[in-house]
């Protein structure tokens, strides 16, 4: 075989690498320094993941408001552009033109600050994410650490919108936003040992290459449920979207905000909700993982797109299914329900690996039937308490027989 046969193959096999040494080498050609290359090219790099996850958002909106409709039996955006894809842009070009009201007393520059600090929490989480076989951001070898750090992010600029804006319910609605966000990011962090300990690390790149041969969906169903829950609850999204109840808060944290500053909040939920589904892939469903990756690198991008959408599709799916709950329900079902599950769920799944590993069992038959007897048992639990509460309310509503007095002499 030719030897240019031979280098366009390798390059075709890893584009991605053969584009980034292109790309240095072409800036070194032009007299600057290696390091300083490496420091252009992770700068340009952020710049360009940043710009295409806040361009994607575009199109999130525009496939979120037509699912919706058709789940609503109604056909949603149809007069702007075609099938309405230009409704989006139509809003987003009114958001921009709108002033943004800075209220009376409210602390300026914190206030400003709060939905920039917001959506760079939630762009932020895309720097580990890896899209295909050698493109990532940065591969840390700590990379669900910093997803959960960056996550804290988000919460932070929550509560400056609310302290900054002067009005006692955007701080009523940042206070339940902040404690939602927090309770449910304990079942979340626990669910989230759980892919560690079977990939051995903490890396991104690492868990998705350790799904090679079978997906932690499989091995840790219950871990994956718990994960997609609690992600729900922490963006916000219904039936967990509490912080937006206008009956009780009128629009939670962000009702003193208005224009673009508004815009900003707005596009960032959207892009969390496709974050979730994104880290779901990677952590459950393989990342980039399928046919003919080893052969062709870039094929691994389109199947991170294609898992990363039907997952966004359930997000949809959810919103558009299930009512809002009451904020003591939503309370009682992580701290009573999710939580102890997530423990349960973390130290069998911790113990049995161990036992797996030594004894040379089916890790996934084994991790499986773990699962289905947590379920099991979860239901039988759950009926007790069900029967136990229908006895007590029948205590309480028995009708209670009066003894006729006696009669007096």
């Amino acid at each position: 075989m030719p030897t240019s046969a031979i280098s366009f193959d390798s390059r075709m096999s890893d584009p991605f690498t053969t584009i980034d040494q292109f790309i240095k080498g072409l800036l070194i050609g032009l007299g600057l320094d290696a390091a300083v290359t490496d420091i252009v090219l992770n700068i340009v790099g952020a710049v360009v993941l940043g710009s295409v996850v806040g361009a994607v958002a575009i199109l999130l909106i525009w496939a979120e408001r037509k699912l919706l409709a058709r789940i609503q039996d109604r056909i949603g955006p149809n007069r702007v552009g075609p099938y309405g894809l230009l409704q989006t842009v139509a809003d987003a070009l009114k958001l921009i033109t709108k002033e943004v009201l800075i209220p009376k007393g409210a602390d300026r520059y914190v206030f400003i600050m709060a939905p920039m600090v917001v959506v760079a929490g939630v762009i932020g989480l895309w720097a580990v994410m890896p899209l295909a076989p050698g493109l990532i951001g940065s591969d840390i070898n700590v990379g669900l650490l910093y997803i959960i750090a960056i996550g804290a992010i988000g919460t932070l600029g929550i509560i400056m919108a609310g302290l900054s804006s002067n009005n006692k319910y955007a701080l009523l609605g940042a206070f339940r936003t902040v404690a939602q966000m927090l309770s449910y990011t304990v079942p979340l962090i626990l669910a989230l040992l759980i892919p560690v300990m079977l990939a051995g690390s903490m890396g991104m790149s690492t868990i998705v290459e350790a799904q090679g041969s079978v997906w932690f969906i499989f091995l840790a169903p219950l871990a994956a449920l718990i994960f997609f829950i609690s992600s729900m609850a922490e963006v916000g999204r219904a039936p967990f979207d509490l912080t937006e109840a206008e009956s009780e808060i009128v629009a939670g944290y962000h009702i003193e905000y208005s224009g673009m500053a508004f815009g900003m909040f707005f596009v960032g939920e959207f892009i969390h909700a496709y974050t979730i589904s994104a880290l779901f892939t990677v952590i459950f469903l393989g990342g980039w993982q399928g046919p003919g990756v080893e052969s062709f690198p870039l094929i691994g991008f389109f199947y991170f797109i294609l898992k990363t959408s039907v997952m966004y599709f359930v997000v949809i799916w959810v919103r558009g299914t299930f009512p809002r709950i009451r904020i003591d329900q939503m309370n009682a079902f992580n701290w009573k329900f999710i939580t102890p599950l997530a423990l349960v769920v973390f130290m069998v799944t911790a113990i049995l690996d161990k036992l797996v590993i030594e004894a040379g069992f089916n890790r996934t038959a084994v991790h499986l039937a773990a699962n289905a007897l947590i379920v099991l048992g979860t239901f039988f639990l759950l009926r007790a308490h069900a029967a136990s509460l229908r006895r007590r309310l029948e205590v309480t509503d028995r009708p209670q027989v009066q003894q006729p007095e006696a009669a007096s002499d």
